[in-house]
């Protein structure tokens, strides 16, 4: 369970992040979805420690950053190392004992290829592959189904899937609603700098309804198309 308390998070004289007060539970799939700028990738950056912020994160495990695995929406490659050297970094730095890389390499990756030559769905599924060897706790992945192609769409729906058997806890941001419906058990809507709502699976029929709210018929309307 992350629990997050009065989190606010500010850039200048912006606020981003409005005393944010919310609970992820353990063995459940939570999504987070919001306009662009919502401040969806500021929330992940926040609970992953990324970014210094006022209020609290907690979770079972301590410090949080140690059980936690996060995939961002545009993975890192350092210049000039492998797939297979990127993997074996992040499992050094974590100081975990990683065996078998091949038979986990479930995407095909070319892991003796330069990471930074990868396509931006390969880098998503390289870092994907890298945090899913270090057995976390926690996973924060932010848009894990943009750029990534339809098979491994449904292989990465698969492991979320796998992770909440385990009991692990999983927060997802996407803007692809029907994936999302798909695997989680809550989506949250972030506006404003606020959880304005937290929709449950049986009323994910209403999610499109509740964040347009009449807002695109508006907008068509004003381009007055013939």
């Amino acid at each position: 369970m992350i629990q997050i308390t009065q989190l606010e998070k500010s850039f200048g004289n912006n606020l981003v992040l409005d005393h944010i007060n919310i609970q992820f539970p353990s063995g459940e799939v939570s999504g987070l979805v919001g306009r662009n700028g919502a401040g969806k990738t500021t929330l992940f950056h926040c609970i992953a420690g990324l970014e210094d912020h006022a209020g609290k994160v907690a979770a079972e495990h301590s410090p949080l950053k140690d059980h936690l695995g996060y995939l961002p929406t545009n993975p890192y490659m350092l210049s000039r190392i492998t797939g297979r050297e990127y993997i074996q970094l992040i499992a050094n730095a974590r100081g975990v004992q990683i065996n078998s890389i091949d038979q986990k390499n479930i995407f095909d990756l070319p892991l003796d290829r330069y990471g930074e030559h990868y396509s931006t769905g390969m880098k998503k599924k390289l870092a994907l592959t890298a945090i899913l060897m270090l057995e976390n706790q926690f996973y924060l992945f932010d848009e894990p189904f943009s750029g990534v192609d339809l098979d491994s769409n449904i292989i990465i729906k698969a492991i979320i899937k796998r992770l909440k058997s385990l009991g692990k806890t999983i927060l997802i941001s996407s803007h692809i609603y029907n994936t999302l419906a798909e695997v989680c058990d809550t989506i949250h809507v972030l506006d404003k700098g606020n959880i304005t709502k937290s929709i449950t699976a049986e009323d994910f029929d209403q999610l499109e309804s509740i964040l347009e709210d009449g807002t695109v018929d508006r907008l068509i309307e004003k381009l007055e198309i013939k």
